[in-house]
């Protein structure tokens, strides 16, 4: 028997807070995995045990693990519980790329938009890159 993991930094999760719980919870677990405070192997807190102590339901934390199974970033086994896959960090990272690649692309259509060339575009994220990439 694996013993349980101890609740990480899967908080805050709250009705409060944008979008729905079971979203929250995936985020959650891939920021803990991208920051490699999970790693492969890992286990996850039982299904019970995290919904008591995010104060959530039985059926949002579940559906939460069931989402990170399908993406390939968690693999459970009957019996011991939940644990990070493998790829889950490739997974992760694999999912930010594709995020800043629709993000790239959004803001080079808005450049055209606005009539930019894109020596200009160019010269513009060269210039983001070299101070550092922070808000202007």
């Amino acid at each position: 028997m694996v013993p349980p993991s101890p609740l990480l930094a899967f908080g805050p999760i709250s009705p409060a807070t944008p979008g729905p719980l079971y979203e929250q919870l995936i985020l959650a677990v891939k920021r803990e995995v991208a920051a490699g405070r999970l790693k492969p192997g890992d286990p996850l807190p039982s299904l019970r045990g995290l919904a008591a102590d995010l104060m959530v339901s039985l059926i949002t934390v579940k559906r939460a693990y069931e989402e990170l199974e399908r993406d390939g970033i968690i693999y459970s086994r009957q019996g011991l519980g939940a644990f990070v896959a493998a790829t889950g960090l490739d997974q992760v990272r694999d999912e930010k790329i594709k995020s800043a690649d629709r993000a790239l692309r959004e803001a080079l259509a808005a450049a055209r938009a606005a009539g930019l060339a894109d020596a200009d575009v160019e010269s513009m994220l060269r210039t983001i890159i070299e101070n550092g990439g922070g808000e202007s």
